[in-house]
């Protein structure tokens, strides 16, 4: 058996140490694309916080392999690129998903998620999901909504309690009304004095 080239041992290390460093790696067919096409999709991902990368597939079959991807080996046919998603893997998707619809000749074959392979439908999945922003809102808007309304009740509390105040002491005439002879109750009696 021959030794391995040290370019390719090289190359199998760097993918490994992607697939542990990135949260994931989708992989593309790319053929069909042309070199101006390829570097607008890199800027495109890299915005996105993706790493577009084109190795050979039977480097990337070694390193996935010694990783216990095997089921990466399956997608490993015809010109394959991986996308190494740092961030919003949502994102990423979104933006090949997109890109395919302009340019057909990318095609999402898959991905690694933590560990687990996902498939070309699963990606397309990641896709459709809201970006992590819009989701960190609608978490937000779910934490803020009950201590909104909370807040709005106690705040209420003291201002219903002005009004029934309010309320009593017109009710009662006011409160700069001067007592009439009514509310102050019977006269007290003269005195009398006698002379004796």
């Amino acid at each position: 058996m021959d030794n391995p080239r040290p370019e390719k041992v090289a190359v199998v290390d760097e993918v490994k140490g992607k697939i542990d460093l990135y949260e994931a790696v989708l992989l593309t067919e790319y053929r069909g694309l042309n070199v101006t096409a390829l570097g607008q999709l890199r800027r495109d991902l890299k915005s996105n916080g993706g790493d577009y990368k084109i190795y050979k597939n039977n480097l990337v079959r070694f390193a996935v392999e010694a990783k216990g991807l095997d089921d990466v080996t399956e997608l490993l046919t015809g010109p394959t690129a991986l996308a190494f998603v740092s961030g919003d893997v949502a994102a990423v998707a979104k933006s090949l998903r997109d890109f395919g619809r302009t340019h057909p000749a990318l095609v999402v074959k898959g991905g690694v998620l933590g560990g687990k392979v996902l498939s070309a439908a699963e990606v397309g999945a990641l896709a459709d999901l809201p970006s992590r922003d819009v989701l960190l809102a609608r978490l937000a808007g779910a934490f803020q909504a009950p201590l909104a309304k909370t807040a709005g009740l106690l705040a209420a509390l003291p201002r219903n309690l002005a009004y029934g105040l309010k309320a009593l002491i017109d009710q009662r005439g006011g409160a700069d009304a001067a007592p009439t002879e009514a509310d102050a109750g019977p006269a007290p009696e003269a005195a009398t004095t006698t002379e004796e």
